[in-house]
This record gives structure tokens, C-alpha cells and sequence, in this order.
């Protein structure tokens, strides 16, 4: 699971040149979810929820659009194409989920859309939130990525994610072809 913020230059580093790529070529080892929140606060008053994003509002903004790209695009890798595509350039949230779904093709830009007009993106976030803070031990640092549970080698998967990615995959078949077959850059 990766916990990041749409306007991290972290965040960005990380999806555009480790786990994009990773995915790429070990998508049949990975299971890839993404939690857009970081070190963000959410506030609930009268039963009307709001968030407090550490890098300002365009970036709960974008979060809430990447968190409904993840429960909106069902297709692994077009997902994290898109994901990561919005988060090279997210001042704009909305003009960069229209850009980037259109360049990846994806059609239902209207389902997005509404997921983040509606309560349903406020409610996706707050989850992320959620999931975020029961964190053990807690992020002190976005991105923070957990592989099978985990957070393990925090540093190393920030630097080279297919190799732990290849240690945490074991010994089957497809593990052991993935991880022979493609060197990690």
C-alpha cells in the first residue's frame, strides 16, 4: 500500500520513477494500493467533514481525485498510469485528472468526476485518513510504503522498490521469473 500526498515532490519522485516502472515489469508479484492523505487532517463538525492537507487545499483537492481514480479505475496498471500522470503535475487537480485520463484513454472522466462532487470522495479520503493513522509505527515520512502488511525497509523501497518487491514476492514460479528476468535499475 503506498500512503502519499498529491503534491509531495517525495510522493512524485516515488510513483513516477519506483513504482510505475516496478509495476511495469512485476505487475503479476504486485497488488498495488494507493492511499492519497500524507500528513493531512481531517475535521468533522456537524457532521460535515473537512481536511487540512500539509502542502494547502489544491492538494486535498488532488487527493480526493486520486482517491477516487483508485476506486474508480478498475484496471491495475491504466490506475497507477493515471494516478501518475496527475501527480507530475497536480496544481490543477481537475485539469489534470481530464488530461490524464484522456492521454491514458480512460473514457468514464464523468464517474470521477462525480466521485469527487459527491460525498464519496470526501468519505474515500477520510478512509485513507483512517488508514493512514493506524499506521504502526506511525508515517513520519510520505511516501510511506508497506508491502504485505509491512513497512520493513522503508529506505530501500523508496530507493529501489523492485528488489524488495522481488525479496517479499518468495520462491513461486512467477516470482522467480519476474524477479530474474528484469534487473532493478
Amino acid at each position: 500500500m503506498v500512503f502519499y500526498e498529491a503534491l509531495c515532490p517525495d510522493s512524485k519522485y516515488f510513483l513516477t520513477k519506483q513504482l510505475l516502472p516496478t509495476f511495469k515489469v512485476a505487475a503479476s508479484i504486485m497488488e498495488v494500493k494507493l492511499a492519497p492523505y500524507g500528513k493531512a487532517r481531517t475535521n468533522e463538525f456537524d457532521d460535515k467533514v473537512s481536511f487540512e492537507c500539509q502542502h494547502g487545499p489544491a492538494e486535498c483537492q488532488a487527493n480526493i481525485y486520486h482517491a477516487c481514480t483508485a476506486k474508480i479505475i478498475e484496471d491495475p496498471l491504466l490506475r497507477l498510469q493515471v494516478a501518475t500522470c496527475m501527480i507530475r503535475d497536480n496544481r490543477l487537480p481537475q485539469d489534470a485528472m481530464h488530461k490524464c485520463s484522456k492521454q491514458h484513454n480512460f473514457e468514464n472522466v464523468d464517474l470521477i468526476q462525480n466521485c469527487f462532487d459527491s460525498d464519496h470522495g470526501v468519505e474515500l479520503l477520510k478512509r485513507n485518513g483512517e488508514a493512514t493513522h493506524a499506521l504502526r509505527p506511525s508515517v513520519t515520512f510520505i511516501p510511506t510504503i508497506t508491502i504485505d502488511g509491512s513497512q520493513g525497509r522503508q529506505a530501500s523501497i523508496l530507493k529501489d522498490l523492485f528488489s524488495e518487491v522481488c525479496k517479499a514476492a518468495g520462491e513461486s514460479e512467477e516470482a522467480k521469473n519476474v524477479c530474474r528476468n528484469h534487473k532493478s535499475n
